[in-house]
This record gives structure tokens, sequence and C-alpha cells, in this order.
């Protein structure tokens, strides 16, 4: 059975990442994309669903992890009778190759070490025709089904019921290195990969762009690391950010709210973008217009909420049966059907992103304007529709309120693209639409008798999405309508201190009722304590959430208060992006630079 979710930590190479577990064990990896087919697939399943696992034969070994400096490399040590090692688990940078590396090293003693690789393409239905390569000492193993094969190098593997499993002993000072390769099947084998070369290339790849992060203050270690969770999210080539490395993680344990993640959604995306703004990483934002107009292409009516790492359009969600689920919880979901919803906020967070890029002096092109005002032309025509909200609700479409005010937001910064930086458009248009816009949400989105925003027009119900009005700058941080809604959201959606998205209860989504506290949202009301003067209530809630955080740093989208375990897809990037918002507002509340 796969492991609790925190037990897990990502390797990349900014093209896919792995899954390894605290037991040694890699249970997810597609290749050579996090949008691929998987060919370790134990997170979903079971050790028959694909895994690769390397660790002492020793049961009562012990382990402990880390992160080598600031990079995507994973070193576990593991702890003996007989003596301690070290394995370094490696997705190399800059050769275009899909490599995984796993480097055991020898610190004390004399430990043996145990294999167990079981390779299974395409989401564990199609098990490989495998085949030594002889020519070669130790033989490497060559598995191939379809259009997907691999080459595995360094020890001996010996064929076990649709297994290949092999021991080696490792004394002190002495390194063992094995690796993967993928690659298509109607190609040529790889050429061995030179491991400690790739390695210093790695290292020192992390460490560079690790260095060019600009916080000062609190929480500087959690928030680095956030971070180059993010890069590692973010493909090397094609700019898309993907909101999470998983599919189908339970969002509520054995239920259905099991979602496909892999994929590049406008809103996460260009919270990023945001993010890595406001850290010096400013050359992100060409790459991420490239991929943008790339993306939506030639007309506008046709833009989606989300798409693939090189802008595909076609996500359609299907269940597969092929894994069971992650501890049993099904279905296992390939695709999103969200990508055919209307969600009437996201152009507000893609013009949001925008225009903090130009505010840091990012130039904008004759085509990224026009790209702009062809989103805004569309958000004329649509944003008196009902939407499915940032949630992506599953039922009835609304006028939810959080969709409104980021409408708001577009037209505001469309408006001060003309007025600040003296782009052409039609600005008197815009600010009609922008008071129209704020008219409607002042009359029909705010409860005068609770003194708080709601989640939709209509509705009594709060919505934790509605601390991000402060956020983009619909009113302030200490409006006393803000305040109101704050002290709404603290009464009906916290739970253990954490925060709800919303109350399932309601009915408002759809689905059966039942899930977690958010931990997005969680650092959201961090940040509305810190902006609003509650130092104290910022501090508290913040290492309450950062405590959440697994032993390298990783957090999930949930986290379920009384099984003390995190939940949802993994590594979330909306989760560390809101972590490194709400450390910057602490910084800030302590007299440090603005962000």
């Amino acid at each position: 059975m796969s492991l609790p979710i925190e037990d897990y930590a990502l390797i990349s190479d900014c093209f896919t990442g792995a899954l390894v577990g605290r037991d040694g064990s890699v249970d997810w990896l597609c290749l050579p994309r996090y949008d691929s087919q998987s060919m370790f697939g134990a997170l979903l399943g079971t050790e028959d669903h694909g895994r690769w696992l390397l660790a002492p034969t020793d049961p009562t070994a012990t382990t402990t992890r880390r992160y080598e400096g600031d990079t995507m490399i994973l070193v576990t040590r593991w702890t003996t009778a007989d003596g301690e090692v070290e394995v370094t688990d490696a997705m190399p940078m800059g050769d275009g190759r899909a490599d995984l590396i796993r480097r055991v090293r020898g610190v004390r003693g004399s430990v043996r070490m145990r294999q167990d690789l079981r390779i299974r393409f395409d989401y564990a239905s199609a098990i490989p025709w495998v085949r030594k390569d002889t020519s070669v000492h130790p033989p490497a193993l060559i598995a191939v089904a379809g259009p997907n094969a691999i080459v595995v190098r360094g020890s001996t593997l010996r064929a076990t019921d649709h297994s290949h499993t092999g021991e080696f002993t490792v004394d002190a000072g002495e390194t063992i290195d094995l690796s993967l390769t993928w690659f298509r099947s109607h190609r040529d084998t790889p050429e061995p990969l030179d491991i400690e070369s790739a390695l210093q290339r790695t290292r020192a790849w992390w460490t560079e762009w690790a260095e060019g992060c600009s916080h000062e203050g609190p929480y500087r270690d959690e928030v680095v690391r956030s971070l180059l969770l993010l890069r590692a999210l973010t493909h090397l080539q094609t700019g898309g950010i993907v909101a999470a490395a998983t599919t189908s993680l339970p969002e509520a344990f054995g239920g259905e709210r099991n979602w496909d993640y892999r994929y590049v959604w406008l809103r996460d995306a260009s919270l990023t973008i945001s993010v890595l703004i406001g850290h010096g990483y400013t050359d992100y934002v060409d790459h991420w217009r490239d991929w943008l107009l790339r993306a939506v292409a030639g007309d506008p009516a046709d833009v989606q909420i989300m798409y693939g790492l090189s802008g595909e359009r076609d996500l359609a969600e299907r269940d597969i049966t092929s894994l069971p689920g992650y501890q049993g919880a099904s279905p296992v979901r390939i695709g999103n059907g969200a990508s055919t919803q209307f969600q009437a906020d996201v152009i507000g967070e893609v013009m949001l992103a925008l225009d903090h890029g130009r505010a840091n002096g990012v130039e904008e092109t004759r085509f990224s304007w026009a790209l702009q005002r062809a989103l805004m032309g569309y958000l004329e025509t649509h944003w008196r529709d009902p939407d499915h909200g940032i949630w992506e609700i599953r039922g009835e479409p609304r006028f939810f309120t959080h969709s409104r005010v980021l409408v708001w937001a577009a037209f505001d910064r469309a408006v001060q693209a003309v007025e600040v930086h003296g782009l052409d458009g039609p600005v008197d248009r815009w600010r009609l639409l922008r008071d129209e816009v704020r008219a409607d949400v002042e009359a029909n989105g705010f409860d005068a008798e609770r003194q708080s925003y709601v989640q939709y027009f209509g509705s009594d119900e709060v919505d934790a999405s509605l601390l991000q009005l402060a956020q983009v700058g619909y009113c302030d941080w200490d409006d006393p309508r803000m305040l109101g809604t704050v002290s709404a959201i603290e009464s009906d959606l916290l739970r253990q201190d954490l925060v709800l998205r919303y109350r399932t209860e309601a009915g408002v989504d759809g689905l059966p009722p039942g899930e977690h506290p958010f931990l997005a949202c969680s650092f959201w009301l961090v940040e509305q304590y810190a902006r609003s003067g509650r130092e104290a209530d910022a501090r508290r809630l913040m290492d309450r959430v950062v405590g959440l955080s697994n032993d390298v740093g990783m957090l999930s989208e949930e986290y379920d208060v009384e099984g003390r375990s995190q939940a949802g897809n993994t590594p979330q990037a909306l989760t560390h992006l809101a972590l490194v918002r709400a450390a910057d507002a602490i910084a800030e509340m302590v007299g440090g630079p603005a962000t």
C-alpha cells in the first residue's frame, strides 16, 4: 500500500518529477513530462502497479532525509545495525535526456542493499518486454512497451514474476551508481550517463537559481524551498506551470474528490509568475507570456481555464481502472473536465500577473499587449455570465463574488496599463465597466446583516476565496467590510485553526459533502492578519501551517486534522505560492522590504 502523502519527496528536472518515498521506493514517475502516462504508479495502487525500491535488506533500518542545500537533489541516510549509507536521488538538469540517478555511498560499516524494480507503462496497463544487454558489465536492463522504453544500468537484476530484484553490499567509502533512462522505443539505446558530471551540473544549476531569491526576513528557508518547488513544476522549455505533480490523490480519503492536477491552470500559473516576479525572477514573465500566446492562439473566445504543458487543449476527463487509487480511493482520473468550464476570474489573474511584470520593468511587446486587449474584449462580452468559480464546482454556475471581483481587477489593470504605462486601449469603456462591476458586487455580493461579502450573489454563505479581495486591490486590508468578512470566515470555516474553502454541506459544488482544510486558504488568512495589523495572529497561524510541512518542506493541497496527514495532490503550487505571499506579508509587517 502507498505511504502517507507526507512521506514522499519530489525530485525534478523541470520536465517531470518523481515521488520518492521515505521507504526508498520511487512510487510515481511519468516520463518524459508531468502529464505523460505513468511508468511507476504504486502511489495510486500497490507495488505491482510499478515502482523502484532501493533500501537496506535490514528491516529495522531507519532513515533521515534532506535536500542537498538549495537544490532538488534528495539525500536519504539509512542507518542499520551494521553501518550507514546515503542514497542520492536526482534527475539531471541540462542534458536534454530523461534520466533518474540513484547513487549509493557507504558512510560507515557495511550495508546490504536490495532493489525491487517493477516497470508498468501506460498507467500500469502495459507490462513491458524486458531483455538484458550483456555487452556491458553489469548487464543493462532494457524494457520496451509501445512507444516507451527505458534502460536501467548499475547492478545485476534477475527476473522474478514480472519484477526484477537484486542485492549488493556497500562498504564505507564505496559508491555504487544506478541509473534509469527513458527513450523512445524506435530509437537506439542512449549512451551511459556520466553520473558524477551530471550531479555536479545539477547541483550547480539549482544552487545558482536559488541564489537569485530576494526574500529577506522570517521563514526564508521555507520561502526558498517553496520557490524551488514552483520552479520544479515549471516546464523548462515550454514555460507551462503544472498545478501539482500528481493526479487523483484524494481530497477526502475514500471519496471521489480525486482530480488530475498535472496541467497548466491560467490562475495558478499567473499567481506563480507574480510570486516569482516579487522575488527577483522577472525573466519568467516573457517565457510565460510566450506560452500564453501560443495556448490562447487566434481567438480569445476559445480561451480555456487550463491547458497541457505545451498548450494542448484536449484535456477530456476519463476514469481509468488500471490503477485502483491511492489507498483504494477511486476513481483515478486522467484529464480534467474543468477545462471546459467558464471561470470568470482567470482573466483577472492573468492581467494581474502581467501588470505586476510591467510594474517591475518588464516591457510589453506588440503581441503581448494585443493578446491582453483581446482577452479584455472577451471579458467585456462574458463578464455578466454566471460561472463555475475558482473552486471549479461541478454544480450549477452562479455569480460568485470572488469571480466578479477578479473581473473588476481585470478591468482595473487594463485601465492602469493605459493610464500608468501609456499603452493604447478603450480606457473610457474599461473605466465604465470597472465601475459597473463594483456596483454589482456591492449591491449583490455583500450581506449587510452579517457585514460580510458572500460566496455568491443571494447567498449567506462565505468562501475563503473572499480573502483575495484585498490581495487584488479591490478594498483595503482594514476596510470594515473586509474585516467583517474575515470575522465571518473565522466563524464558519475554521477547523482547528485551519481554513476550509467553503462549507461543502451547503451543496454548492454538486458533490457529496466533506473535505479537509485547504492549506492555501490558511496562508491567505495569515496574509490578511499580517496586513491588517494582527501580528500575533499572523505569526501563530503561520507557524501552525508551516508546521504541517513534511520533513523536506513539501505541502500538498489540504490537511486532514483528525488523521494528522496531508491530503490532495502534491506538491501543490497554489499552497507553496500562498506560503511565499504569507511570509512576505510577515516580513513587511516587521519592517522588511516590500515585495
